[in-house]
């Protein structure tokens, strides 16, 4: 089958054409900006790519469209399929079609951690010999790709991986499907990490997120499993509506639950207040033990046993973007970070003033997602920046003033619409010791090896 992906640079779409071309398929795909790393990665794939959505694309006569969610109406390509009535369909439904079917799938939902934990589950699985498929939005250090089919297991090498751990968005699927993504993956087993308001751009209120959230929870089979937060009411709102398979929860008070914390950063686990071992890792930040006991707790139920998989996630490599660190320059250790919610900001502020304890910390904030563009949460930003030394936020390409809404922050707080003058900002009140944590959900102009380059 040839298919032609509309959108094929997002990690999603990205993650779907290069499982599609393991299969055997022949990929072609086209975008707005197609450039590095998801062009490289592609390319090196054999899959041949187009810059921007015209018409004429038609003429590679693939033998269906596969329709990402950044496509929208008016797209020259897209109004040429539409009008000669040639075969498309969205990204989430082609992966349930021919990859998901017949497979134990693993899903990751909630607003934050989703990536993290989908790594952490897919590197246990491996870890144990299971060979599972994934598709993850972003790239487990483990792994150094961020998607693939099932491999051979190591019990069983005659026969493909059942298991297949995917990253559930909630975000929309499609222009023609606005059904959340997850809502087409039917997993057997569910994590229910978290659940706050977000993607305002398509979400009226969180009770709209609740509704999908709900729909999702209906998809899961009776003897599949749910691994949910207790720590979230509106998660437990949300099974309150209807449930009908099992359902564990995770960092309440019964369950599975956080035990002590060991200087080195690892953590004890415990299972209804019963030790069970000890994870020891260097990762930071309570949210990321509670992913990896999610994580322990879903592996669980795919047949790994607990002690096992906490034995694997101590060999668990992290997630690039996910606090990794860039370089360090003059003193001046630079971190990149995927952070674009307040409550993500906050937590990675909290896991990074832990491991540096009194040195200053500079924030670097880039609003970028479609939320943050819109300022729905502009007034909660001061307090997630709290813990942060000195803060440094672009301005550019928002409909209201970063320099207003972080005004509680005094003389904290600096906004920049011009791009050299931010870098410029930071270089200059940067010193020998300080940690420089950029936050943003895009390439923010390449401004990590910018600044360390400034900064040497």
């Amino acid at each position: 089958m040839h298919i032609h992906i509309l959108g094929i640079c997002g990690t999603f779409m990205g993650g779907i054409a290069a499982i599609a071309k393991q299969a055997g398929h022949k990929v072609t795909g086209c975008d707005a900006n197609v450039y590095p790393p998801m062009s490289t990665q592609l390319e090196a794939m054999g899959i041949a790519l187009t810059q921007g959505f015209g018409a004429e694309q038609t003429a590679l006569n693939p033998d269906v469209y596969v329709i990402g969610n950044v496509v929208t109406r008016g797209k020259p390509l897209m109004e040429e399929i539409l009008n000669r009535g040639l075969p498309y369909i969205s990204g989430p439904q082609w992966l349930a079609e021919n990859v998901l079917r017949d497979k134990w799938v693993l899903a990751v939902a909630g607003t934050h951690g989703k990536t993290t934990t989908s790594s952490m589950l897919a590197w246990i699985l491996e870890d144990a010999g299971l060979a599972p498929g994934f598709l993850i939005g972003g790239i487990p250090e483990n792994f150094g790709v961020s998607a693939r089919l099932p491999g051979k297991p190591a019990l069983d090498p005659a026969s493909d991986s059942p298991f297949f751990v995917i990253e559930a968005d909630e975000y929309d699927t499609a222009f023609f499907d606005k059904r959340s993504k997850f809502v087409h993956y039917r997993p057997r087993t569910a994590i229910l990490n978290n659940l706050e308001f977000d993607h305002a751009d398509i979400f009226a209120d969180l009770a709209a997120i609740e509704t999908q959230f709900h729909h999702l929870v209906r998809t899961i089979p009776g003897n599949g499993r749910i691994v949910s937060n207790g720590r979230e009411a509106n998660l437990d709102r949300v099974l309150a509506r209807g449930c009908w398979t099992p359902v564990e929860r995770f960092g309440a008070d019964a369950g599975w639950q956080l035990g002590a914390l060991h200087e080195d950063g690892g953590f004890d686990v415990l299972l209804e207040g019963k030790p069970q071992g000890t994870v020891h890792w260097s990762l930071m930040g309570e949210h990321n033990r509670l992913n990896a006991v999610a994580a322990i707790a879903a592996a669980r139920h795919a047949g790994v046993a607990v002690k096992d998989a906490i034995d694997a996630l101590s060999r668990f490599a992290n997630v690039k973007r996910r606090m990794e660190v860039k370089g360090v320059a003059n003193g001046v250790t630079v971190y990149d970070d995927f952070a674009h919610h307040p409550t993500a900001i906050a937590t990675t502020l909290e896991g990074l003033r832990r491991k540096v304890g009194s040195a200053r910390i500079l924030a670097v904030l880039e609003p970028r997602s479609n939320t943050m563009k819109l300022g729905t949460m502009k007034d909660a930003l001061p307090g997630s920046l709290a813990l942060a030394d000195q803060v440094f936020c672009s301005a550019a390409g928002l409909n209201w003033n970063p320099a207003e809404a972080l005004e509680p922050m005094g003389g904290k707080a600096q906004t920049f619409t011009d791009f050299d003058a931010l870098v410029d900002a930071i270089a200059a009140e940067a010193r020998p010791g300080d940690h420089v944590l950029v936050m943003s959900n895009g390439g923010f102009n390449g401004i990590h090896q910018k600044l360390l380059d400034r900064l040497a």
